[in-house]
Parts: C-alpha cells; sequence; structure tokens
C-alpha cells in the first residue's frame, strides 16, 4: 500500500491532464521524475489543454492542496503525504540503479572512500533542504526548472531542463549496457547466431529484450506507464534485499581485503557514488505533496540517513565478499547457483524494461502538444510511438557499442548528478537568498559548489578518458 501511495504521490495518478515540462516561463507545471531510476513525467498544474482530445481540465490550486477537476468532477492528487509516507517517498525514489556499483566503488576506493560516500550523503541531504526553502520562499515555484528560472532567469530554466534530459539519456544507457550485462549471466552458455546480422549473442540477446519492450512507448494509456514505473522501484528493492540476503545467508565468505584508499581512483568513484543520490529533480515534487511541507528537511535527513546506511553497508558486504573480483554491477559477481542470484539477475533485467515508456513519457507529451489539433488520434499515436522507437533503438546502439558500465554511470554522476545534486541547489539557493544569507553560510555555499565542480570535473574527465581507452582497447 506504501508502494502504491508512492507511485500516486511520484506520477500524480496520470490523470488526462498532462503536458510536458518546456522552456515557457509563464506556465506552472509540476515535474516528475525517479532519478536513480531515470524516468520521469511532466504535469501542467494550468490544464488549459488535455492530452487527450475533447477532455476539457479544469485546475484548482491552494497552499494545502493540488486539485485536477475533469468534466465530470472527479478529483485528483491531494497534497496529503504524512511524515512517514513522504520518508517512504524519498527513499523510494534514491533507491535505484547506483545500489549496483557501490561495492565495486568501494573496492576500489579503498574502505576509506566511504568517507567520501557518507559525505556526498550529507551533502545532496543539505542541497535538498536547499530546495526546500527555496519552494518554501516561492509558493507558485512547482519543479527544478522552476527553481531554475527563479534564481537565474530564462537562461537558468534553459539549462536545468538540459541537464535533466541528459541526466535521463545517460542513465537510459546505463541500464540498457546492465541490461546487456545481466542478460549474458541469465542465459549463460546459450548461442545464438543470426547469419546476416553481425552481432554476438549477448547483443542479440538485448536486441531481443528491446524489442520486447518496444510496444510499451506506443501506450497511450498513461495509468499503465505508472504500473511499469511501480514495477521498477519493486525490483530495484528486490535486488537490494536479494545481495544483502546472498552476504548474509549464502554461504560465502566475507573476508576478502579492501585497501585502504587508492587516490587514484577517487575521481571516478566519486561520479558512482554521486549518482547514487541525485534525486533532486523530483524533491519539489514530493514538498508539494506533504500534507506539513515544514518537515521536508527533516524527511531529507531521515531518507538520506536510511539511504546512506544501505549504500555503506551493500558496499562493504559486496567488497568483503568478492575483494578485487568484484564486478561493477553486483548482480554479476554473486555465485551463480544460488536462487537469490538468479533472482537478482531478472530482476536487474526486467527493471529497464520498466523505465522505456516512462523516460520517453515527457517526449511524447511534447510532441502531442506540438502536432495539430486537427490530427486524428490514431496518426498522433503513429508519430508518438515512431519517433520514441528510433529514439531507444539509438539508445541501444549506442548501449551496445560502449558497452563499459562502470564508465558510463561514472560519467553520468560526474557530469550530470554533480551538478543537479550539488552545485545548481547551492547555486540556486545563494542567488534567491543572497541578501538573506551570513557569510558562514554563503561561505559553506560556496565551498559546496566548488567541491561539486572539482569533483564533476575531475571524475568527468577520468571517466571519459577511461571509456576512451577501453573502446580503442576493444577495437
Amino acid at each position: 500500500m506504501s508502494m502504491l501511495k508512492w507511485m500516486n504521490s511520484v506520477i500524480w495518478k496520470f490523470s488526462p491532464c498532462i503536458k510536458l515540462d518546456s522552456p515557457v516561463p509563464h506556465r506552472n507545471k509540476v515535474l516528475t521524475k525517479s532519478v536513480n531510476d531515470a524516468s520521469f513525467t511532466t504535469r501542467w498544474i494550468s490544464c488549459n489543454v488535455c492530452v487527450e482530445e475533447n477532455n476539457v481540465c479544469k485546475c484548482d490550486q491552494s497552499k494545502d492542496e493540488v486539485t485536477i477537476i475533469s468534466e465530470n468532477g472527479e478529483k485528483h492528487m491531494k497534497a496529503d503525504s504524512s511524515f512517514t509516507h513522504s520518508v517512504i517517498n524519498m527513499v523510494g525514489m534514491l533507491i535505484g540503479l547506483g545500489q549496483l556499483s557501490t561495492p565495486y566503488a568501494l573496492q576500489n576506493g579503498g574502505w576509506a572512500s566511504a568517507f567520501l560516500l557518507i559525505g556526498l550523503g550529507i551533502a545532496c541531504a543539505y542541497t535538498a533542504h536547499l530546495l526546500g526553502k527555496c519552494l518554501e520562499k516561492n509558493e507558485k515555484l512547482r519543479n527544478y526548472s522552476d527553481i531554475g528560472q527563479q534564481a537565474f532567469g530564462m537562461k537558468g530554466r534553459v539549462l536545468t531542463s538540459a541537464f535533466i534530459y541528459m541526466d535521463i539519456f545517460m542513465a537510459l544507457v546505463s541500464y540498457t549496457i546492465s541490461l546487456s550485462d545481466n542478460l549474458t549471466s541469465v542465459f549463460a552458455g546459450t548461442n545464438l547466431h543470426i547469419p546476416w546480422l553481425h552481432l554476438s549473442t549477448p547483443q542479440i540477446l538485448t536486441v531481443i529484450a528491446v524489442i520486447v519492450a518496444l510496444p510499451s512507448l506506443w501506450l497511450r494509456d498513461l495509468s499503465s506507464i505508472s504500473f511499469l514505473s511501480t514495477g521498477g522501484i519493486l525490483m530495484s528493492f528486490l535486488i537490494l534485499v536479494t545481495v544483502l540476503c546472498t552476504a548474509a545467508f549464502g554461504g560465502v565468505k566475507v573476508n576478502q581485503p579492501i585497501p585502504i584508499i587508492q587516490f587514484h581512483n577517487i575521481p571516478i568513484i566519486s561520479g558512482l557514488y554521486i549518482f547514487s543520490f541525485a534525486g533532486h529533480i523530483v524533491f519539489p515534487n514530493l514538498y508539494k505533496s506533504m500534507k506539513d511541507p515544514s518537515k521536508f528537511t527533516k524527511v531529507s535527513i531521515v531518507s538520506f540517513s536510511i539511504v546512506t546506511i544501505l549504500y555503506t553497508s551493500l558496499a562493504f558486504m559486496g567488497a568483503k565478499m568478492f575483494g578485487p573480483g568484484v564486478n561493477s554491477q553486483i548482480t554479476l559477481s554473486m555465485p551463480k547457483h544460488l536462487i537469490l542470484t538468479k533472482i537478482a539477475l531478472w530482476a536487474t533485467v526486467l527493471t529497464p524494461m520498466t523505465k522505456y515508456a516512462l523516460a520517453f513519457a515527457p517526449v511524447a507529451m511534447q510532441l502531442d502538444h506540438k502536432l495539430p489539433s486537427s490530427m486524428s488520434s490514431r496518426m498522433r499515436m503513429f508519430i508518438r510511438g515512431s519517433l520514441g522507437s528510433l529514439m531507444l533503438i539509438g539508445i541501444l546502439g549506442l548501449a551496445l557499442s560502449i558497452p563499459y558500465f562502470q564508465y558510463v554511470l561514472g560519467l553520468t554522476g560526474s557530469l550530470v548528478s554533480t551538478s543537479i545534486g550539488i552545485i545548481f541547489p547551492c547555486a540556486f539557493y545563494a542567488k534567491i537568498f543572497w541578501s538573506q544569507l551570513s557569510k558562514p553560510h554563503l561561505v559553506l555555499n560556496f565551498v559546496l559548489i566548488g567541491f561539486g565542480s572539482l569533483c564533476g570535473l575531475f571524475g568527468t574527465i577520468t571517466s571519459f578518458t577511461s571509456l576512451i581507452n577501453s573502446i580503442k582497447e576493444t577495437h
């Protein structure tokens, strides 16, 4: 029930009154993204046009309630999330793809790098608090891009929107690489060959899996998409549980050595760590869904504490279980004969297949809004589905060309997640509250901006260089 409530608060019940986040400054909208799951959608509060034809919408807004009223008088989405539900919501948003790589990151960074993991968790909890303060100052702000515009005008909105789309694209590439890697383990020993298709067995399996997922991009019933997203969240939690159970009951000796610190690996693993915490794009929606938004900071502290403890525990367990041989995805290091391993592998395979439709929903709705109103519903569906399919095929091609999960995920974390999770919130807050902040407070925010910039810069350079070198070695 809690998970369903989480989906209601995150996806806003996917009422027919849905439109896409756009850099148009005079329209209020709400952006919803499952960040660590790399999927998001946007909904307009000013519902002057609906996705579904001939369905006129009216909107009702107030400080304590955000309600959509359709023609039949049905109401959706009230700001009634309690403190407990909000914690569950935020934890659910943060648990995702990043959990697969934390044991690899700890092993390669050394056990002392756990302080970096914990420090990033604290920093991201603080920046979540800053976003809440920005929303508290101006009740008209509804999403992450709105805060960017409030701070830096139209340029701020365009920049944040660009990073949001970049985050989604790169995360989907990482998900597809993970899909390919885990499919290889699931179907170990399988040998497929298509004479006219020069692809390896893992690549053929990945192509088949993506083809199976393609029809979901043609869905117009957004409640079905929300169901897929719920499945993805459940899969993420299932992976976490199976890994922890393997460490506790799988018969694996937890005695492998972990180095103290390996400084040369710190830049790249910082990207892996930060990716696990950067769920900030959806935090404004969580704030708006709360019955008592004044408790948002406490929600952030509790949620990030839980997630940081889970990630740190998982990192040490994985590193102690498998040592230097730990894979960049912990599921690939688990004993093949265990039923827990099979469950974890299948959960990892199914997770990306549930993400594609929700991730492409904003693009589909933006396109739907641009198409002539006189166009038939069937033609609209054909154009939307075709565009989504082409984009997914492009992501598939890129994932098959650069099958280096740790480097792509590290690059995503360093280039995008660091900006979204640390740099932007501090910059927004400092700009909006400039005249009201004390010097120590300003210094703290500038220190975090500098720290985030250094981590992002060196992490991006290191990840990109490692990725290029791996591609060169392969070819």
